[in-house]
């Protein structure tokens, strides 16, 4: 079982100065439920080698056990640190694809045009793609066989406009992701603010918030069983 997990490589938050990347907890939990699983895990970025964190991802409050292990863990953390380039990746050599989150997807993976014709390749495939909190945009400008959003006529969620209200970046984000998925057709959930939520629909998986990284993961992986 091989899974690529697709980190952004964007590390500033709009205007505003304040250093942004992935959500580490997105990151470390489903990395964890990957690898508890037997999976064999390949790590990507636009950029390659190491992503950008989001320091407040790195904060005491935002700890979990999963990042505690990740902490401890140096193979993972080697493996972070030289992350392959996205150009480099074929959706042929694997099972399935996982997309942790953090405001940086955004910017980048909602644009990248290797990652857009990614998730397409696996979405033709009939290959499982999990996205979780803010990297569901990174959906927005994909296309099924029809030419039609991905997303349209999809049951998906991502980020809530509550959610990103709450963390007062509403003016600064390029696009709400709850808007724009009504936007493109999708069939927008969500649940309550920072508790988990994960939705599948065929192979595409996506999770609300950073609570929803481990549960989007392990529906992930119920796919591929």
């Amino acid at each position: 079982m091989n899974i690529l997990m697709v980190l952004t490589s964007h590390d500033r938050l709009g205007d505003t100065g304040q250093k942004t990347g992935f959500w580490l907890e997105e990151f470390a939990a489903p990395y964890y439920v990957f690898k508890e699983a037997g999976a064999k895990i390949t790590l990507a970025s636009p950029a390659g080698g190491q992503p950008p964190l989001d320091p407040k991802s790195d904060e005491p409050t935002a700890q979990t056990p999963a990042t505690e292990r990740f902490y401890q863990d140096n193979e993972a953390k080697q493996q972070l640190a030289a992350t392959l380039p996205l150009t480099q990746v074929d959706a042929a050599d694997f099972d399935a694809v996982f997309y942790p989150g953090g405001h940086g997807p955004l910017w980048d993976l909602a644009n990248d045009v290797t990652s857009i014709a990614l998730i397409e390749a696996f979405a033709r495939a009939d290959k499982p793609v999990g996205l979780v909190c803010h990297a569901p945009g990174a959906l927005i400008k994909a296309r099924n066989d029809a030419g039609q959003p991905l997303i349209s006529g999809r049951k998906v969620t991502g980020f809530s406009n509550s959610e990103e209200e709450a963390v007062g970046l509403t003016e600064v984000v390029p696009f709400l992701i709850e808007d724009e998925f009504k936007r493109l057709g999708g069939l927008y959930e969500k649940g309550a603010d920072w508790q988990p939520l994960t939705v599948t629909d065929g192979h595409l998986v996506t999770g609300q918030n950073p609570a929803s990284s481990e549960v989007t993961a392990e529906a992930l992986l119920k796919l591929l069983s």
